[in-house]
């Protein structure tokens, strides 16, 4: 017989043990088809609620949010940079600290916890994920004045950071410029499909009626 004494040590070791691993089975797939972000938020129509919830708090369009993370993860939630390798054997250190659906490095990340974020606000988590973009955009068009419909100055902000887009380092580095004209163009692509796909996921919800529920 399992005592009170025995089982509440065992469910404490339950919760722990699914809090480090095994809530990874969770985690929602990619989507199969990452080139039509109408396919995407049909496999995830979350996804789509948290992209609206974004746009409405920071401003960047749904496409361009999109955009970034399938640029940054490929939609994969827990993916970091490779490790370097030592003697081009022995796995290293990583490049960087980036982590998560939009490769937030830990000092924004801590920045946007400070500032915007939840109290248990993850990396992993699409909602949080969007959120950050959205934040980041945002202080990039306060600071910085780039406008929030352009995907392509975004993300060279993103990518390399306030400062280093105002000093124009991504001048010195031709293949970040592609990266960011890549990120525009997907962000295009994608807000051409969701012009012909977005009535699917409005008012999807029993509590979004008319006339509050355009």
């Amino acid at each position: 017989m399992v005592t009170a004494e025995i089982a509440m040590p065992l469910l404490v070791l339950g919760i722990l043990a699914w809090l480090i691993g095994g809530y990874r089975i969770l985690v929602p797939p990619p989507p199969t088809n990452q080139n039509d972000v109408c396919e995407i938020f049909r496999e995830h129509p979350q996804w789509y609620d948290y992209a609206v919830e974004s746009e409405a708090r920071w401003g960047t369009p749904v496409a361009t949010q999109m955009a970034f993370v399938r640029q940054e993860s490929a939609f994969q939630s827990h993916i970091r940079p490779p490790r370097t390798r030592l003697w081009d054997v022995i796995p290293w250190r990583r490049p960087s600290s980036a982590y998560g659906y939009a490769q937030a490095q830990d000092p924004a990340w801590a920045d946007y916890m400070e500032d915007a974020g939840s109290l248990f606000a993850q990396r992993t988590q699409m909602n949080h994920a969007l959120d950050f973009i959205g934040w980041y955009n945002a202080l990039s068009h306060q600071y910085v004045g780039i406008s929030l419909n352009n995907p392509e100055a975004l993300y060279l902000a993103y990518h390399e950071g306030r400062t280093g887009y105002r000093r124009g380092d991504y001048k010195k580095r031709p293949w970040v410029q592609k990266i960011a004209r890549k990120v525009a163009n997907r962000a295009s692509v994608y807000d051409g499909q969701l012009q012909e796909c977005r009535q699917e996921f409005e008012c999807r919800h029993f509590y979004e009626i008319w006339p509050f529920c355009p």
